[in-house]
């Protein structure tokens, strides 16, 4: 097991992996930059060390300090949580190169998973279910012109490098492609330096149903289980709930048969994410692979009884699985995780950075509250709007709602807007109570 592990990355996921190194008997390091010095994560942490300024790529994104804080302070691993570094390749090979532990999959496994027009092409050799679409990156318009009248409008346009919705254009007929297709382009360009996009054949009012895996380096493999992510603004995931709702068994089987084979298919290793777009008649079709611990793994972990976190750092430190006899069984009970952001749902969501003058966070059976604020707590414009993470299980659905509801209702946040209030509202919405969702369901229920 490891003795150090620097954390390379900064509010609530920070804490959660220091709480799960403390369980472990492991040693943490935190990396903060200057907007961040008064952080939670900074005082939870044995030792924390200045990466830089707040601009994210003189700070969190700085491989090279990053790397040197580990080195300075005898760190034998390094997690990268979500977001900023997790997914980035290069990453992995300075931690490898520095002999630090990378803890996640090998650069081999990101940067396939990274292309996802080249992991799409991948699972479709496989015969793993994939929607229609350009097998690969677009050349040029012309060659989207001639794929889209292929295979029909509606066509979306995908940043081939892509996520949380930048190079992502929906296209209702030629038109719509002509005019958007240089737009998403460039899009995907400034949001991932690259401008690399493919098409595919555009679902009507699918859903988004996500499968955890797990595996280690001695070839065991599981699946533990799926999520509902389909409760999303502009692409970005507000809600996740565990199990899936009115998924049948049967598709529920094939789905975790494919997301366990997607996983082979390209040898990965340690925690990661299988998509799906499952459409009104429960096809299903490989969407993508996130390689690294979700922002909804709380789910999956309040109906497994299964630490996430731990889990990938025993795997990284050379330990076999430890759940397999409760991997692939029926989750027990129904948890759902609502998405606190400093925003004002009231204006277009815009993000809402400033002092947190004061809060009360609920409590009471099946209540979780991951978070990194504090009173006085000052958000900064630098970074993701996500303050917090209410996780509320129920042995059913509805129990799991009505608590939610007891629960939003006892969350206070004074000093900024945030979206409690929004989440309030869908709540009482009859379409959502009864799990009739989709991934337009924001858009077309609520009005945003």
């Amino acid at each position: 097991m490891f003795n150090r592990i620097l954390i390379a990355n900064r509010g609530e996921i920070a804490i959660r992996i220091i709480r799960g190194c403390k369980e472990l008997g492991i040693q943490t390091v935190s990396i903060y930059s200057t907007a961040d010095k008064n952080s939670l994560h900074v005082k939870l942490s044995d030792k924390s060390v200045c990466i830089g300024p707040p601009p994210p790529k003189k700070s969190y994104l700085n491989m090279d300090n990053i790397i040197s804080a580990a080195i300075i302070n005898k760190c034998d691993a390094i997690h990268p949580g979500y977001g900023f570094l997790a997914e980035n390749p290069l990453f992995e090979e300075k931690c490898r190169e520095n002999n630090i532990v990378f803890i996640g999959p090998p650069a081999r496994v990101i940067s396939i998973a990274g292309n996802k027009s080249k992991a799409i092409e991948i699972m479709a050799r496989n015969k793993i279910p994939t929607i229609a679409g350009s097998n690969g990156p677009v050349k040029d318009l012309r060659d989207a012109i001639k794929i889209s009248r292929k295979i029909g409008y509606p066509v979306i346009i995908k940043a081939s490098y892509g996520g949380g919705g930048k190079g992502m254009r929906i296209c209702e007929n030629e038109k719509d492609l002509v005019s958007s297709f240089d737009i998403a382009r460039s899009e995907s360009h400034s949001s991932f330096g690259i401008d690399e996009v493919y098409l595919e054949k555009y679902i009507h009012q699918p859903r988004h149903i996500e499968f955890q895996i797990i595996s280690d380096n001695f070839g065991n493999i599981a699946c533990i289980g799926e999520r509902e992510c389909s409760i999303q603004r502009r692409h970005q995931k507000l809600i996740e709930e565990a199990p899936a709702i009115n998924l049948s068994q049967k598709t529920r089987n094939r789905m975790m048969e494919s997301a366990i084979k997607a996983a082979q298919v390209i040898d990965y290793k340690n925690v990661g994410t299988i998509e799906f777009l499952v459409d009104q008649d429960e096809n299903f079709y490989f969407m993508e692979i996130n390689t690294r611990i979700q922002v909804e793994h709380p789910v999956t972990e309040e109906v497994t009884g299964i630490d996430l976190v731990k889990e990938q750092i025993k795997i990284a430190s050379g330990e076999k699985i430890t759940h397999l006899s409760r991997c692939n069984n029926s989750a027990f009970g129904h948890a759902i995780e609502f998405r606190v952001n400093a925003e004002d749902p009231d204006n277009n969501f815009v993000p809402c950075p400033g002092k947190i003058i004061d809060y009360f966070l609920p409590g009471g059976p099946g209540i979780r509250v991951d978070t990194h604020i504090h009173s006085n707590f000052e958000i900064s414009p630098f970074y993701d709007s996500l303050i917090a993470k209410l996780i509320v299980w129920g042995n059913d659905r509805k129990e799991a709602l009505d608590r939610a509801a007891r629960a939003l209702n006892e969350f206070i946040i004074e000093g900024i807007k945030t979206t409690i209030p929004f989440y309030q509202k869908i709540l009482t919405n009859q379409n959502f109570r009864l799990g009739k969702i989709h991934t337009h369901f924001i858009e077309e229920e609520m009005g945003v």
